[in-house]
């Protein structure tokens, strides 16, 4: 498949995309604005000639996050534009960036050429940066035409996705050919990327900028004060994050499990998607938890068994609030969530087995002791009872955690020096 086949099924294929809008948006109302956004159309008011970002959605957005705001500070007269692909994302980069007038935001529009023109040319920015994985042919191709570098950053490229990508080599070759910049996490991933067309001279090893996650110290006051607060300082404290469906339900047959050993436990439930939170918080008291929802503002109280976090941006802060952390999406087979956020917090981090999204991350911290995997709900409450009980063993964990965050940082810089490179020719 070449970029003009590709485009024209693009087109015949509009009318599945408003379907599925029109899906999502029965769950998520949010899908059913902004629509001309995706095509250009209604664009908000727009500074030209700086940084355009594109992270697709609230993890890529909070990855960003260091590095957009280095480039705030590195390129002072610049705007930035940053675009994500849903509600959600929209949501976390208005929330990250709410007082900095320099940063723009809308949707990326759809990956056809009149769309991609016309953003391209009202934004008309020095440097395209995208987040991760997300390539798009005639984005991409609209960018070579007007002679702007695009760059790809913290750029992961698993087996099972460069395989894809290679069925369609007319298609991912030329694009792959016209991009400046890979900054990639692993010479694995270096590797995959040349074999499908990258140049070579375009790909360098930086690292995850992930690592470089740094955690501001009144975040850890603010939530030792909420514990004092809730009267909560000797309560076994543990938090399942970022869950997905399928997975709610485990959870809470392995708080349920803890409950007969440590009945004062209190877990905090963080589902993944909002359109889940009041599913989730049903399934809670359907099962007979005595459920507070953060979004309500209630105290947690002693006879509180379930904190569910219905908020956005604050799942660092539930972190910090916890003694240890189950990272979500690992149950099921969604390829996990980051394990370096906890880790960053000094918590020992559990997770289920299906970490194929965090392969080498997940791997350095295995190796280090600081990841401990589980199976079922079984597995899940024996390892977070041995962490209640056996403090040392979780002071073990969470300083190994601390010890591969610091190992392994640096990629931010090394990205922020390639698009200074970039920056410095366009």
């Amino acid at each position: 498949m070449n970029r003009t086949l590709y485009t024209a099924l693009f087109y015949l294929g509009l009318p599945l995309v408003a379907i599925r809008l029109w899906l999502r948006s029965r769950k998520a109302p949010a899908y059913a604005k902004r629509i001309g956004e995706r095509f250009s159309i209604g664009l908000p008011p727009m500074a030209p000639g700086g940084i355009w970002v594109h992270a697709v959605s609230v993890g890529e957005s909070i990855a960003a996050a260091p590095m957009i705001r280095a480039l705030l500070e590195r390129y002072p007269q610049l705007p930035i534009t940053v675009t994500c692909m849903t509600p959600t994302g929209s949501e976390r980069i208005q929330a990250l960036f709410a007082n900095q007038p320099r940063i723009q935001h809308c949707y990326l529009p759809y990956d056809l050429p009149c769309a991609a023109a016309r953003f391209l040319d009202r934004v008309q920015p020095k440097l395209a940066v995208i987040m991760e994985t997300e390539l798009w042919p005639n984005h991409i191709h609209q960018c070579a035409k007007r002679g702007i570098p695009v760059a790809l950053a913290n750029a992961r490229l698993s087996e099972r996705s460069a395989k894809g990508y290679g069925r369609f080599r007319n298609l991912t070759q030329p694009m792959l050919a016209e991009m400046s910049l890979f900054a990639v996490q692993t010479e694995a991933e270096a590797e995959r990327f040349r074999a499908l067309g990258a140049r070579a001279e375009t790909v360098e090893v930086t690292g995850s900028i992930k690592f470089d996650l740094s955690i501001d110290p009144s975040l850890l006051q603010r939530a030792s004060d909420l514990r004092e607060q809730w009267q909560a300082t000797q309560r076994p404290v543990w938090i399942a994050a970022s869950t997905h469906e399928g997975e709610d339900e485990v959870v809470l047959a392995a708080h349920r499990q803890l409950l007969a050993s440590h009945p004062d436990a209190l877990l905090i439930l963080v589902p993944r998607h909002p359109e889940r939170f009041n599913s989730v918080f049903e399934l809670c008291q359907q099962q007979g938890f005595n459920t507070v929802r953060r979004s309500s503002g209630a105290a947690v109280s002693a006879a509180t068994s379930v904190l569910l976090g219905d908020t956005m941006g604050e799942l660092l802060f539930l972190y910090a609030l916890a003694d240890s952390a189950f990272v979500g999406g690992s149950l099921v087979p969604n390829g996990g969530h980051n394990l370096l956020e906890p880790a960053a917090l000094a918590k020992p981090v559990l997770s289920g087995p299906h970490l194929f999204n965090f392969l080498e991350i997940a791997a350095l911290m295995r190796n280090a002791k600081a990841l401990q995997e589980v199976e079922d709900a079984h597995g899940l409450a024996v390892a977070v009872q041995r962490l209640f009980e056996l403090p040392r063993d979780a002071q073990q964990m969470a300083e190994a955690g601390l010890t591969v965050m610091r190992a392994n940082q640096g990629a931010l810089q090394r990205l922020l020096d390639g698009l200074g490179r970039l920056l410095d020719r366009s």
